[in-house]
């Protein structure tokens, strides 16, 4: 019960939990699994998808049931259900008028291996047990029982903003992030938006009434290019993440090259602004997440009133957000080990520096914060930016 109120609270797993479930896969004692067919738009093929992979299971003997499928009277899709059990559906009233909703008890009283379930976003029935699908999903989960599912990228609570400014469509129904996060395998349900176009043309996503407008509005060519960009990077970034807990369950150090990340480090002088600038170059170039930091020693923090470089610093904190990066301020005694160590929590591959400003003496004194740098870090490309020339 703890758990099932944890998960209604849409409190997402601890990194800790994350790397328990690893070592749990590895020695074979981890709960059901979850795998998602993500799409990036209404016919791309998420439901035709995971009905065949359930078709394919089956013919290998695994006992499969479909617990909740949408066809939205698409032939192909109800060609694709076939042979494949069918759980029936609960029917709740509410207001008068009866809605149909999935049987979470029948699913749990039939046990099969597999349940297929449609729909991950979906807003249950007032009077259901729980909320939303995906906390059926979560309860079906925890009874042992795999689950496929499909969603779309705009279901996801952190897009939701985004999608309806590229769109201009309200998203009513969305899920935590963590949900498709926590997915042991997120598939991409994948055309190009020209076919998609061509299927919506066709009547084989929406009746033939639909079809103008539909094309005028969210199914433009160029909502759909953003939207399947968005698709293509989340399915990215999962498959890195799981590969980064693999790797730190085994002890295996990073970097990890799977997806580049550039490191700017801020330092406070004019230079500061160049660094940005050279940064979200070489991130734009590589397709990289962009990271900016200012480390400050103890006792140092920036100050407008006696920090040295305070604007020079702030300015390019500012240029770094215009310019899309994600901004970090921290304190360090020791700058270039500072500097280091966060270079790995973010997995950096590229760090841009300045050049320093200490004189030879002032180096063997007080040490070199690029060597600090290129001494403690490891496979990690260390761009040295010569300072621009006063004009």
């Amino acid at each position: 019960m703890a758990e099932e109120t944890r998960r209604a609270d849409d409190e997402r797993p601890t990194a800790e939990e994350m790397l328990d479930r690893v070592r749990l896969v590895e020695r074979g004692e981890a709960r059901a699994w979850l795998r998602v067919y993500l799409g990036y738009a209404p016919g791309v093929g998420k439901t035709y998808a995971m009905l065949h992979e359930g078709q394919r299971r089956r013919q290998r003997g695994t006992d499969v049931v479909v617990g909740w499928v949408e066809t939205h009277g698409r032939p192909h899709t109800m060609e694709a259900i076939g042979d494949l059990e069918v759980i029936p559906r609960r029917q709740i009233s509410y207001q008068g008028v009866v809605v149909e909703e999935m049987d979470v008890d029948a699913i749990l009283a039939r046990r099969p291996q597999v349940v297929l379930i449609d729909e991950l976003a979906h807003t249950n029935a007032p009077g259901s047990p729980r909320q939303k699908r995906y906390q059926d999903v979560l309860h079906i989960r925890d009874a042992g029982i795999n689950v496929i599912t499909t969603v779309n990228i705009q279901h996801l609570e952190s897009l939701k903003d985004t999608i309806e400014r590229i769109t201009g469509v309200r998203i009513r129904e969305t899920l935590p992030d963590w949900v498709v996060d926590d997915a042991d395998e997120l598939e991409l349900a994948d055309i190009s938006p020209e076919a998609l176009q061509k299927r919506m043309m066709h009547g084989n996503i929406y009746p033939k009434t639909r079809v103008d407008d539909a094309l005028s509005h969210f199914f433009r060519k160029g909502n759909l290019s953003a939207l399947r960009e968005l698709a293509l990077r989340r399915v990215l970034e999962h498959t890195d993440s799981r590969l980064h807990d693999y790797m730190r369950s085994r002890g295996i150090k990073g970097p990890w090259h799977c997806n580049e990340t550039v490191l700017v480090c801020v330092p406070p002088n004019e230079q500061a602004q160049q660094l940005v600038r050279r940064g979200a170059h070489l991130a734009a170039r590589l397709q990289a997440r962009f990271v900016a930091v200012h480390v400050a020693r103890p006792g140092q923090r920036l100050d407008p009133r006696r920090a040295r470089g305070y604007q020079d610093v702030q300015k390019a904190l500012q240029l770094a957000r215009e310019l899309g990066a994600e901004v970090v301020s921290q304190e360090g005694e020791n700058v270039g080990e500072a500097i280091a160590r966060y270079a790995m929590d973010v997995n950096a591959t590229q760090i841009v520096l300045g050049e320093s400003t200490r004189s030879w003496l002032r180096e063997i004194l007080k040490g070199s914060i690029t060597r600090e740098i290129l001494r403690r870090t490891k496979d990690v490309d260390v761009h040295v930016v010569q300072r621009a020339e006063a004009k």
